[in-house]
């Protein structure tokens, strides 16, 4: 059986940052880190024209 890539990107990701993932905060972390994903995935598919001008930046 395959490892899941989600897993062993949190292990990855866990030890370059040297952040310890307790085996209990393991599916919370997964189950965010999939949301994560989802929605980035919307906004990664949702087409642009080429013209299209960056937004203002404003400060308040």
């Amino acid at each position: 059986m395959a490892a899941d890539p989600l897993d062993e990107y949190i292990d990855a990701v866990a030890k370059a940052m040297a952040l310890p993932v307790e085996d209990a905060w393991r599916p919370a972390v997964k189950a965010n880190l999939q949301v994560s994903l989802r929605l980035a995935r919307l906004v990664d598919e949702f087409a642009l024209p080429d013209e299209i001008e960056p937004a203002s930046i404003y400060a308040a």
